[in-house]
Formats: structure tokens, sequence, C-alpha cells
């Protein structure tokens, strides 16, 4: 039953826009400046503008140049084919099977240009969707009207002319645009059955751009949360990326938690999350992490993951202990379990995989205060998110405050007052050795005994 009625979902028909006059706004009524703009992006608009064909600035640049943000990346749609493009510019490649894409090269600038793109009603390819109805093949092209049925969100479908400075709004985005309201382009339910991904770009951009959802908008996400799980484990581990890259990380999280989109990607974690120490641990590391990324300082995913997977790990290596294996060896053993149990969602590289584990593992090492353990701790390159870690984990109220305060007081002492601390507390707490007992030697018989 569920089967046939996502099916009737993919079978709709989208709404016709060719006869639809879009709205044009003139240079003089916009706030977006060439200055603005990515110096190498103009050169492209301006080519393919001098060669012929229509050129515009697209999706979530234009947004944010309208709302007084700085845009990361630089989008183009043109109804030049992607061999067309790679004709114009010798510095392109062309990428992608899905969605067949130019990258335009200028050393580590990289800017994407995109033909119109239509809907598959138009394709002459018959297995443009899975069964589930996700769209599985996209290079069908068409016109800018088309194009515009294929975007998302109304505030992601307008088009910033270089030919004259105007912005074309087929979908009134400039008026959600300037009242912060996030609305889907056709019916909710289809589009985010075409893509579930959107479930979380939705999310993402009501977090980080403070939007307000509109209410079919809200009632599809709540009731269509479920579709991730036919999302590759791939596609969500880079809107996870985008999600821990791109600020305010504590809003977003609740709003995955209110939405039911955050057990979707971290199962084993949602399970604890009615522990308040799981909550604090989180909400605090996403909130140290909004307020580095205001001070410009780099943010670290793996230790974001760290975090999010800490609880399954410590709470499965406490019910592992047992006495035939030593503590370390059932910790790492834990450690492994929910990172492979976590990859069938997320398909974290090798590389990241790796930090995490040292990262958690190094919980367990923190413990060991005897001898040059702690100063071999320190030159450990993943010591100080190590050490973060078990700070945060205090805060939130596990039962470590003593050991942090004692890292957090070695870490900032001299060598000296680090050779003291590591003695005090190796008379305190190492187990004392017994003594031998002496053995009386017996005197040698004598020949007459």
């Amino acid at each position: 039953m569920l089967k046939g009625l996502l099916k009737s979902f993919s079978t709709k028909k989208p709404a016709s826009i060719k006869s639809i006059k879009p709205i044009i706004i003139p240079r003089a009524e916009h706030t977006i400046s060439r200055n603005g703009i990515n110096h190498n992006a103009l050169k492209v608009l301006y080519r393919l503008n001098s060669s012929g064909y229509s050129a515009f600035l697209v999706g979530g640049c234009v947004r944010d140049l309208l709302l007084g943000r700085h845009p990361k990346d630089f989008d183009i749609a043109t109804n030049a084919l992607p061999e067309d493009v790679r004709r114009l510019f010798r510095n392109c490649r062309l990428i992608g099977k899905r969605f067949r894409l130019a990258h335009i090269i200028f050393g580590k600038d990289i800017i994407e240009v995109a033909t119109f793109r239509t809907h598959h009603k138009d394709s002459h390819e018959k297995h443009g969707h899975s069964h589930e109805g996700m769209i599985i093949r996209d290079n069908v092209y068409g016109t800018i009207e088309d194009d515009v049925l294929r975007r998302d969100f109304t505030i992601n479908a307008l088009y910033y002319n270089i030919a004259d400075y105007t912005i074309v709004d087929y979908m009134h985005g400039m008026q959600d645009v300037q009242t912060r309201l996030l609305r889907m382009i056709g019916d909710p339910m289809q589009r985010f059955q075409e893509d579930p991904v959107r479930l979380l770009r939705a999310i993402r951009f009501v977090g980080k751009l403070n939007l307000e959802i509109s209410p079919e908008l809200e009632k599809s996400i709540y009731e269509l949360s479920h579709l991730l799980g036919h999302v590759s484990a791939a596609r969500l581990f880079q809107e996870i990326l985008k999600f821990f890259q791109e600020g305010p990380r504590l809003s977003t999280f609740r709003l995955l938690l209110k939405y039911q989109l955050f057990n979707q990607l971290f199962p084993q974690t949602s399970e604890f999350l009615t522990q308040p120490e799981t909550i604090q641990l989180i909400e605090n590391a996403l909130s140290d992490t909004d307020q580095r990324d205001d001070e410009g300082k780099t943010i670290s995913p793996t230790f974001l993951f760290s975090v999010f997977l800490w609880r399954p790990i410590l709470q499965l290596s406490n019910k592992s202990q047992t006495e035939d294996l030593p503590a370390h060896v059932t910790f790492e053993k834990s450690i492994r379990t929910v990172l492979r149990q976590q990859l069938e969602r997320l398909t974290i590289p090798k590389r990241l995989l790796m930090s995490i584990q040292d990262i958690c593992f190094l919980q367990y090492r923190l413990t060991c205060r005897y001898g040059i353990a702690p100063f071999r701790l320190l030159e450990h390159p993943r010591f100080r998110a190590g050490y973060d870690l078990l700070i945060l984990r205090a805060s939130a109220g596990e039962p470590v405050k003593e050991l942090s305060e004692w890292w957090i007081k070695f870490y900032s002492s001299t060598q000296e007052e680090r050779e003291a601390m590591i003695k005090e507390i190796s008379d305190s707490t190492a187990p004392k050795k017994k003594k031998r007992r002496s053995r009386r030697r017996r005197a040698p018989k004598s020949k007459n005994e």
C-alpha cells in the first residue's frame, strides 16, 4: 500500500509555468552588486553571454547576496550544453553521471556550470526514477522555465541575468527572501519523494538562514522523514559534512530532533537522547563549535563525529567488560563495533574513521596518569581533541570531573610541576608493593645428624 502511494506521488506531473510571465527585477530595485560576485564567476558569465548563450547566477549565491551574506559557491545556469561549455573553456572538466556538470577550474577556485534541465516527463529515458520514486538520472535539458521547476525551494529559484543585471523571478522567491519564508516549488510530498535529501536541505536552510517553514512544507517533513532510509550512505555523509561545516549547528541539531530526522542519521545515538548527559554533551560541543566558527577558527568534523558517537561507545564498553579481556581491548572493540554500525548510515572515509577512533580511545588512555604515559599523551596528534572531549564530558555531568580538572592543570603546567603532579598521584593512588617475607636459612646439617 505504501509503495503504491509513493508511486502515485512520483507520477504526478509538475505544473507548467511557460505561460506565466516572470517578474523582472531591475538593477535599481535589488541589492546585488558585481563587486560581491566572484571575479572568476563573472569571467564565465561574460564569456557565455558574449558567445550567444544565456548565462545566469542561480541558487544559493543569489539568495545569500540578497540577504547580505557572502556566498561560498557561485553556480551558473545556462542554455549551453556541457560540451559547448567545454569548447569555450580550456580549463573545463565535465563531471557526473546523474548530473552532467561543467567545472571551470581557476587554480583552487571552481565555478560550476549547469545546463537548464527539464522534468523527466519530457525525457526519452524510461528509467529516470528508482522504484521508490527517486530521480537517478537527470541529464534531460530544457529551457529556463523548465529549470525553475527542477529547483527545490522558491528562495533558490532566483536567476541573476548578467546580460542586463536583472533578477528573473518566476516563483515569487524574492518575496520569500524578504519575508524569510521557506516554501517548496510544487507539491512538497512529491518533491521529497523525488529526492529525500531535500528534507535535510530544508532543515539546514531553516537553521542557517533563520527562516520560517510554510505549513504545507512542515507537514510533509514530519510525514516523510523515513524516506531518508532510501538515500545512499555516501550522499547522507556529504549532507552531514555540510551540517558540521556550516553554522549555526546547535539550532540545526534541535531542528533535526524536532522533525525526527536525527534518528535516521545517527540511530545508535538517538537511543540515548532521553539521557540529559547525552543531549548536554552534544549541545555543548555544537555551541563551542559555533563559537569557534564565529572566531574564524578551524572546524573538525572528526571531533563532532566523536561527540555524536561517544555515548553508544561508552555504553557498549561498560556492558562488554569481562574478566577474560583487558579493559583497553574491550574499549577498542566497542569503538570499532559502533563505527561499523554507523557506516551503514553514513559512508565515513577511512582517514576520518581512524581519527574518530583515536579521539574516542584517548578517553581510556587519559585515565592513565602514571610514569611517562601523560607526557607521551601530550605528543599524540589527536591529544587536543581527546582532551576537549574529556572536558565536555565533565561539563555534561559524566563522573570524570576530577580527571578533567587534573588534565586541565597538567596541560597548563611547567615540566617541573607536571613531574610533581605525577609523583603526587602515583604516591596517593598507586598500589603498594607487598613486602617479601624473609626466609630463614636453615643451618647446614652436620655429618653426625
